[in-house]
């Protein structure tokens, strides 16, 4: 008999499938390759041992991943909503925080950025001010303590499947804590599920908020490659560059040292951000 349902969480090559009955069955995938994310919605097939084998994976809607020139890591899939945690302290970084942000717009996700430990009150205005280039592109900022806050943030979340992503330290897990009251003995067991203790820091994880949301734990990122994107692919992962498009003097500009482009004018002029643009140039680089 063949079963429909969601990864829920990973470990190699063992997943736990979740049905839409609650039940849970670990399963394997068949043959030797495995390319399978979190979110993914599967058809599983039961095997007497009361585990499962999974026999197909429905079309994806989206697909969160990153790239470098050696290999790929899968996030999570069917995402809606990518949820970018920074925080006052520790210092986080703008160029992870433009390289999310142009992985969510590769996928036509809708993106916000979420500032944790508001609490630390002399720090707020210097994280704002780092903000600030992703705020006048129109990306949300919410301010918040995870610790004592976290609840504003759930109408953000109302009617998405989110992930939270971002560095270690940043409060993704604290977040998550605050806004599932079991996420804790989710997770143990699902840690038992997959006898993995390290689930929690080294794979995604999706907890249901109600019966249109749904929320996915990300680990701590510290690099987000996007090699899988081309060259246009780059261009329209960047918002403020989207109406300069086509208005460089040669079809084929690389928005490097070429006459006449139209980025180039823009940097000069102050309407594309410098960290942006280094990051943007760095993308190009990467993309060969």
């Amino acid at each position: 008999m063949k079963l429909q349902g969601t990864i829920v969480a990973a470990h190699g090559r063992q997943y736990l499938v979740e049905f839409a009955d609650g039940e849970r069955l670990l399963c394997f995938p068949r043959g030797k390759k495995s390319d399978l994310a979190c979110g993914d919605r599967v058809v599983v097939l039961r095997s007497g041992d009361g585990q499962g084998v999974i026999d197909g994976i429905e079309e994806r809607q989206t697909l969160l991943y990153r790239s470098n020139e050696y290999k790929q890591k899968l996030i999570a899939a069917n995402v809606t909503q990518i949820v970018v945690v920074v925080a006052t302290e520790p210092s986080f970084s703008d160029e992870l925080v433009t390289r999310c942000l142009a992985a969510a717009e590769s996928q036509d996700m809708q993106a916000l950025i979420v500032l944790n430990k508001c609490d630390l009150a002399e720090r707020v205005a210097p994280a704002l001010g780092a903000l600030a280039p992703y705020a006048r592109l129109g990306y949300p900022v919410l301010q918040l303590c995870a610790h004592a806050g976290a609840e504003a943030l759930r109408p953000h979340l109302h009617g998405h499947t989110s992930v939270l992503v971002g560095q270690s330290g940043m409060g993704k897990s604290t977040l998550t804590n605050a806004l599932v009251p079991d996420a804790n003995a989710a997770t143990r067991e699902i840690s038992a599920a997959l006898d993995s203790g390290k689930h929690t820091t080294t794979h995604a994880t999706l907890y249901r908020l109600d019966e249109r949301s749904a929320l996915i734990d990300s680990p701590g990122l510290q690099e987000f490659g996007l090699r899988h994107l081309s060259q246009q692919g780059i261009e329209h992962a960047f918002r403020e560059l989207r109406p300069l498009l086509g208005q460089c003097r040669f079809r084929n500009c690389r928005h490097d040292r070429e006459p006449d482009c139209a980025v180039r004018a823009a940097l000069q002029r102050g309407e594309f951000d410098a960290r942006r643009h280094a990051t943007f140039r760095a993308l190009c680089a990467e993309a060969g």
